[in-house]
């Protein structure tokens, strides 16, 4: 990247074998989302400008882009936000990267058409371990007649989550809260309780990706020697918020169901149910308080 380019389609291909050169998976798309934050326009746009010239400052900041990248920083935390559920979310180091993943256990909680009826009431629903916010705001933006409690125990994570409600307008319509759930939640009050907690084992922690490994909040993705210990804990805590018939949805690592079915059924939830992500892996447990 060094040497003295101009047109668009020059840095792109620069920058894609500066990348590919140091092992960095998906070297082109990220130069192209690089070059679209820059152009300010959409990637696709970007086949029509491989011509266009690249002013000397423009290539300055692409080229520090690329480093980055190339020192194994996701391209998220470098663009400073990420897309989930069709909204852009402020992202950084402050929490966990929104993952494709999670837009499926989203999705089981908006077809639970139980929860949202509001002819006992308007519904409270409570996300456990928030992060940049993107489950609960997702939710109060689909369904805004709930009343909604976002929890976690990383100031900084609640901090950027509240970033990302003023951004989406959502200020007044999610509680945000720094602690546990039982801080801030009474017995038997919820109706729905979501989390994505940290369920990856300890040692495995140590085999993830660089920009995995390196860049992502740790506490976000240990889940002890096992990879159960905070999922065990809101089992319990769950088990007290939830009014009977409440339901809890849980994102889970896709071999953990058994475990995880185990865990929720000797705490007294009931029709406990183990479904698949779009890639056919194990990845949501779901059931109901007793």
């Amino acid at each position: 990247m060094n040497a003295p380019i101009k047109k668009l389609a020059d840095v792109l291909k620069a920058g894609t074998e500066y990348l590919a050169e140091r092992n960095i998976e998906h070297p082109r798309l990220i130069c192209e989302l690089l070059a679209a934050r820059l152009l300010n326009c959409k990637r696709l746009d970007l086949y029509l400008q491989f011509e266009a010239v690249i002013s000397a400052k423009q290539l300055d900041a692409m080229r520090r882009g690329v480093v980055r990248a190339g020192k194994g920083e996701p391209i998220q935390y470098i663009l400073k936000q990420t897309e989930f559920y069709g909204r852009s979310f402020k992202t950084d180091s402050r929490a966990l990267i929104p993952r494709p993943e999670t837009e499926t256990l989203v999705e089981k909680v908006l077809a639970e058409k139980k929860i949202w009826s509001i002819e006992t009431g308007r519904p409270l629903v409570v996300d456990v371990g928030t992060g940049t916010g993107c489950i609960v705001l997702t939710l109060a933006s689909e369904c805004p007649n709930a009343d909604y409690v976002a929890i976690d125990t990383s100031a900084d994570a609640i901090e950027l989550a509240r970033e990302n409600a003023v951004a989406l307008g959502l200020q007044d319509s999610v509680t945000l809260r720094h602690g546990e759930l039982p801080e801030y939640v009474e017995a038997e009050s919820a109706r729905a309780i979501v989390a994505n907690l940290p369920y990856i084992p300890t040692d495995i922690c140590e085999q993830l990706p660089m920009n995995v490994r390196n860049y992502e909040p740790r506490q976000a993705l240990d889940g002890g020697p096992d990879g159960l210990s905070v999922i065990n804990v809101i089992a319990q805590d769950a088990a007290c918020a939830l009014q009977s018939g409440g339901m809890l949805f849980l994102e889970i690592g896709e071999d953990q169901g058994a475990a995880v079915t185990e865990i929720l059924a000797a705490n007294g939830f009931s029709d406990v149910t183990v479904e698949q992500d779009l890639n056919k892996r194990d990845r949501i447990a779901k059931a109901t308080m007793s």
